[in-house]
């Protein structure tokens, strides 16, 4: 594939060291074979996540400097709560300081002990926050999303069928929310279809149960619909974005992502006058006053340029291209990876690629680690690792897919990096069946994946 060019030029550099091998065995081993604890100076080409991690734009950097720091009233809120409303269509919305706090302070308002929520697939924290408000998570992925390697348009949907038979097992009184995750992350970065958000929407209205998009990269899901579903096309990525949030009640945000931003969040409330005082209410004694909600005004301001340079489609087309470009270097090269790759992330089938480790010795962890060790490249698993242990049984829980996610910055790296980072799986692939799995020494009851200390095993 051909690789899209940058649509901008680098106005400001940030030098980068690379380590020795003999050094970077050492830190890893150091820090119980968890990227998540090495100190970034160690690392050559970070890929762990797309989270905050982007270069903010010329626009961004002089919108800060208009920031009004005032505590409550802020002309920044303000300017922020327009371009949402512009953008968005809803009634309501919160800042907060990233996404995790935006499910901390939305989903104990709908979630309890004996309720059940429902999604595409939950991504780590919001699963994480499911279960911490006492309910419990079900996953209802599409099945062409489990084979990584036949082709599907949209593989992040939600399978209809299987949500209503989970309505039907646990009675809709108990379902307290219907999550769609756009783009599906923990599926490969996959993007769901306008026709699938409408089905759920449908399923969600009969039950009267709320539907909330986690939108972390909504600007990226809506790209595929333009270029993957019929009638859509011609239309524009704002016209796609506003038809997408109008199907659901509200909305969540790591504004990381497709807010193009180092540190924000949102939640948007379409009419609910209830539920917006809710969020009203929680908000202040956990992130803030409602017009800051845990940023300064400075940040609101660079999110409300950067809501609206998401949108842009030149930008789109580069942004998913990158992903597009090394995914396809891979599977020249046979490398195993989930196809067609996704928006944010090319997602290594570790458990393909590495079949002699079992899902309890995480393969995709095991790659992560020897892409490390083989170039300095940081990058994460999602699975079995991140996936944890049965809340109930305490048991290790098998993942749907054992991935190693390969998480693109946001306008950061260029050809060169991504040409560094296929060789050096190329390479690995070539000796993979030397690769040890891991097993854990320590580890925490939540979340365990940032911060378990771990020890290869053969």
């Amino acid at each position: 594939m051909e690789y899209i060019a940058e649509p901008f030029k680098i106005k400001s550099v940030e030098p980068l060291k690379i380590l020795s091998r003999e050094e970077r065995e050492r830190r890893i081993r150091e820090e119980g074979y968890n990227l998540f604890n090495l100190r970034a100076e160690y690392v050559y080409i970070d890929l762990m996540t797309d989270s905050g991690t982007g270069a903010m734009s010329q626009r961004q950097w002089a919108a800060m400097m208009t920031g009004d720091e005032a505590y409550a009233g802020a002309q920044s809120y303000l300017r922020l709560r327009e371009t949402c409303r512009n953008i968005f269509g809803y009634a309501f919305f919160q800042p907060v300081h990233q996404g995790r706090a935006a499910e901390k302070v939305f989903l104990p308002i709908l979630l309890s002990e004996g309720k059940f929520s429902v999604s595409n697939t939950f991504f780590d924290t919001t699963r994480a926050h499911v279960e911490l408000a006492g309910a419990e998570a079900i996953d209802c992925a599409v099945p062409e999303a489990m084979d990584t390697e036949t082709p599907y348009p949209f593989k992040g949907n939600m399978d209809i069928e299987r949500l209503k038979a989970v309505i039907a097992e646990h009675g809709a009184q108990n379902i307290g929310a219907i999550v769609m995750t756009v783009t599906n992350n923990s599926a490969g970065g996959q993007p769901v279809s306008m026709q699938n958000l409408r089905d759920t929407a449908a399923v969600a209205k009969k039950h009267n149960i709320p539907l909330v998009l986690d939108a972390a990269r909504y600007a990226e899901n809506a790209y595929f619909i333009k270029t993957r579903e019929d009638g859509y096309a011609d239309k524009s990525i704002r016209e796609i974005a506003r038809e997408m949030f109008s199907y659901a009640d509200a909305f969540l945000m790591s504004a990381k992502k497709d807010g193009l931003v180092n540190m924000g969040g949102l939640i948007g409330v379409k009419e609910d006058a209830l539920l917006i005082q809710t969020v009203k209410e929680r908000v202040i004694p956990l992130e803030g006053f409602i017009t800051y909600g845990g940023l300064a005004g400075r940040d609101l301001d660079a999110l409300a340029v950067g809501l609206e340079e998401a949108l842009e489609e030149d930008y789109l087309r580069y942004r998913v291209g990158q992903a597009q470009y090394l995914g396809e270097k891979l599977r020249e090269a046979g490398v195993p990876v989930q196809y067609p790759v996704g928006g944010h992330a090319v997602f290594v089938d570790a458990g393909n690629m590495l079949s002699h480790i079992p899902y309890d010795r995480f393969p995709g962890h095991a790659l992560a680690v020897e892409l490390y060790k083989e170039a300095g490249i940081r990058c994460c698993e999602i699975g079995s690792f991140m996936l944890g242990r049965d809340p109930k049984t305490g048991q290790q829980l098998k993942s749907m897919f054992e991935f190693t996610r390969l998480a693109i910055p946001r306008r950061v790296y260029t050809q060169a990096h991504l040409d560094q980072v296929a060789n050096a799986l190329i390479n690995i692939n070539a000796r993979k069946h030397t690769l040890p799995g891991y097993r854990i020494t320590d580890e925490p009851p939540v979340l365990r994946h940032f911060t378990a200390r771990l020890e290869p095993v053969r």
